[in-house]
């Protein structure tokens, strides 16, 4: 849809570490790659987010960045933005040390890039369903300095996890409550904090449309100041911050808010886009290559040929040999087996599966090989993981799994919510806790 975004600039904050999505955030164990560059369905997370905003009408972007790897992969990758038909600026290196957390971030790059425009301001590890034109409505409507978007969620999701928006009828903000327990949602909102209630909360999805000048002004304040050169999140300092000023915030709400930023989410939010839960994603994506049951094969993929049995993908298909179910998406020149069952799953160029193995709500990164009669489920997989499995003893991965970039698991290993970190070697392990990470050769000598 498109939206009057004209006026409106895009502000990608882009500088995070990513360290809860470790391992999908890592190249090697002590090489962090930016959570901009984490692959989603085909593409770099900062391609959709580029793409999303620029088909609602932006075309004009500042991207945040931080350190070296940070900002030289970014900028690698989508350049000054001639191919996303865009104009891209990026943060100037010298100015690092004052992004002491997102809100300072903005502020400080506000008056580095000196925009007085109206700006969209949104993290870059979330893909977000919403209406520019709407948000930019009610925030004409209310005057606002800062317009938070808003996601209803549960009591039971909220707990913990997210911000809730006091909001009062006319939608400015009275308040913000950060991340708070189940007990405090019950004492605040007694007819939604409830954990048997129905009622959704509204909480903060991370997106803010500002008034740049007002900001900037506000942004003056010898208190805020101060803060800005120590630490001040959106979240927990900012809009608390202008709130308690008597600075007008509103709230609006937004259709969906698929969080990247773990493991956990991410695979959540990859089955729901590739399950159609995301039309402004549907829209961006390329035509599907069947309807029922929905999914995308490319078509280098369908005319590969299987080295057991010599046959392509599409005769596999069409014969019942290889099954897909809904959501499954495989890119280019991908071998598929005989036997293989998948769904909800995400495979990236030059991968193998090879023939029994069975994928539900998984990812499979560039050029990994799943071997033989592999069971990869609620689990991710980074570029050149090689999983050698066999018949007799096949590999089992589940429970929100994650294997980092170029390791290789050998037969017999069964891992239920595990972290391996990129590039391991790892023998056949089995009965390890739930949470482990696996970041080094010692780890593996400790369960060995």
């Amino acid at each position: 849809m498109a939206g009057a975004g004209g006026r409106t600039v895009g502000i990608i904050l882009a500088g995070g570490r990513g360290e809860r999505a470790k391992p999908i955030t890592l190249e090697s164990a002590d090489y962090i790659r930016s959570k901009a560059l984490i692959p989603f369905a085909g593409r770099r997370l900062v391609e959709w987010v580029i793409d999303s905003c620029r088909e609602q009408g932006i075309r004009r972007f500042y991207v945040v960045a931080q350190g070296l790897e940070n900002r030289s992969q970014i900028k690698l990758l989508l350049g000054h933005g001639e191919r996303y038909g865009v104009e891209i600026q990026y943060s100037r290196a010298r100015f690092d040390r004052y992004n002491v957390g997102s809100g300072a971030a903005t502020l400080h790059n506000l008056e580095q890039w000196d925009l007085d425009d109206q700006a969209l301001v949104l993290p870059v590890d979330s893909i977000f369903e919403f209406s520019l034109s709407e948000l930019e409505c009610t925030h004409r409507e209310n005057g606002a300095l800062v317009t938070v978007a808003a996601v209803a969620r549960s009591a039971q999701e909220v707990a913990g996890k997210y911000g809730v928006i006091q909001a009062e009828p006319s939608g400015l903000v009275s308040g913000f409550v950060e991340k708070p327990s189940l007990q405090r949602l019950r004492r605040l909102f007694p007819h939604g904090g409830a954990a048997e209630s129905r009622a959704l909360l509204p909480t903060n999805a991370g997106m803010y449309l500002v008034d740049s000048r007002r900001l900037r002004a506000a942004a003056r304040d010898p208190e805020l100041m101060r803060h800005a050169h120590q630490r001040l999140d959106w979240g927990r300092e900012l809009l608390p911050w202008l709130v308690d000023h008597g600075l007008p915030v509103a709230a609006h709400h937004i259709a969906r808010l698929g969080d990247l930023g773990n493991v956990e989410d991410y695979l959540g939010t990859l089955k729901d886009v590739l399950g159609g839960g995301y039309p402004q994603m549907d829209r961006l994506m390329t035509r599907p290559h069947n309807e029922e049951p929905r999914y995308w094969i490319d078509r280098t993929s369908l005319e590969t040929r299987d080295e057991i049995v010599g046959t392509t993908l599409a005769e596999k298909i069409s014969s019942g040999s290889v099954v897909i179910g809904p959501g499954v998406r495989i890119g280019r020149h991908v071998e598929i087996g005989p036997g293989v069952r998948m769904d909800y799953t995400d495979i990236g160029d030059g991968a193998e599966v090879r023939e029994g193995s069975r994928l539900c709500r998984a990812h499979c990164g560039e050029s990994s090989v799943i071997g033989p009669y592999a069971e990869i489920t609620d689990s991710y997989l980074g570029p050149m993981v090689e999983i050698r499995s066999e018949r007799r003893r096949p590999v089992r991965l589940r429970d929100f799994s994650a294997v980092g970039d170029g390791a290789h698991l050998w037969p017999g290993t069964q891992l239920s919510g595990v972290r391996i970190y990129p590039r391991l070697r790892v023998p056949a392990l089995s009965n390890l806790p739930a949470g482990t990470h696996i970041t080094s050769s010692d780890d593996i000598l400790r369960w060995v």
